[in-house]
C-alpha cells in the first residue's frame, strides 16, 4: 500500500477509534455561550493549534515512533524489555500526565486501545517480550506513532495527519453543536490547512518535553464538561 493511501486510512473519519464521541471541551464552551458562531470556533481552533496541548502530542510523535522502531528491532533479537521500550512508556505516560482533565486522559487511553486493537487485527501487534501474551496498552499518540511506523509514514506526514485529524474531529463536533453546516466546516478546515502544515513542520523536530501549553481555557472546559446537566459527547 502506498504511503499516501496509508495516511488517508489513518486520518479517515471511518477509523474505528471513537473520536466522533468527544468534543474536548467544545460542548461546554458552546453551552456557556463562548462559541456563538463560526468566527469564535475558528479563533478557538487556531489558539489550540498555536498554543494548546495538541502541539505537545504532535511533537511527541517522532520520538515515540523512534522508540517503537528500536523496541521492535530489540524484540527481534530477544530483548523485548530493553531501554527503548522503557523510553516509549515513559513518554507515553508523561503525555497522559499533561492532560489535567480525567476525561481527556480516559479519551486518550480509549482511543489508543481502539487503534492498537485495529492495528493488531490488521496484522501489526506491538512487539512483546518473550512469553508475554498481553499487549501493553498505549495512549492515542503512541498508537498513532505505531501506525505511522508499520505503515511507513515519515515524521512530517505523521505530524500533518495527526493535526489534520484533530481539526477534523473538532469540526465534526462543532457541526453538531453550532449553527455550522458541513460545507462551512469544510471551508474552515481548508482555511486552517496552512497553519496545520506550518505547525507540523515546526513540531516534527522539537523535543515535546521542552514545549508548553497555554490552553488553560480548553483545560477548564474539559474539566467542567462532566458537570453539564445534559450533553451529547462523552466525558
Amino acid at each position: 500500500m502506498s504511503r499516501s493511501l496509508a495516511l488517508l486510512q489513518l486520518v479517515s473519519p471511518a477509523l474505528p477509534v471513537g473520536a466522533f464521541s468527544y468534543s474536548e471541551g467544545l460542548e461546554q464552551q458552546q453551552q456557556q455561550g463562548a462559541l456563538p458562531d463560526q468566527q469564535a470556533l475558528e479563533a478557538w481552533l487556531r489558539a489550540e493549534l498555536g498554543h494548546g496541548a495538541v502541539r505537545i502530542d504532535t511533537a511527541a510523535l517522532a520520538p515515540l515512533r523512534l522508540a517503537l522502531q528500536q523496541w521492535r528491532d530489540q524484540s527481534s533479537h530477544g530483548d523485548g524489555d530493553g531501554e527503548a521500550r522503557q523510553r516509549l512508556f515513559d513518554l507515553d505516560r508523561w503525555l497522559l500526565a499533561q492532560r489535567e482533565a480525567p476525561a481527556m486522559r480516559a479519551q486518550q487511553r480509549q482511543m489508543g486501545r481502539s487503534l492498537q486493537q485495529l492495528l493488531a487485527d490488521l496484522g501489526h501487534p506491538l512487539p512483546s517480550p518473550c512469553g508475554d501474551t498481553m499487549e501493553p496498552a498505549l495512549a492515542y499518540p503512541a498508537a498513532f506513532a505505531w501506525a505511522g511506523l508499520v505503515w511507513e509514514l515519515g515524521p512530517l506526514e505523521l505530524a500533518e495527519g495527526y493535526l489534520y485529524s484533530w481539526v477534523a474531529n473538532q469540526l465534526s463536533a462543532a457541526v453538531r453543536l453550532l449553527p455550522l453546516g458541513p460545507s462551512r466546516a469544510q471551508l474552515l478546515q481548508r482555511r486552517l490547512l496552512p497553519l496545520i502544515a506550518a505547525q507540523a513542520a515546526a513540531l516534527q523536530d522539537q523535543d515535546p518535553r521542552q514545549l508548553w501549553s497555554s490552553g488553560v481555557g480548553a483545560s477548564m472546559a474539559q474539566l467542567l464538561h462532566a458537570e453539564l446537566y445534559s450533553r451529547l459527547f462523552r466525558s
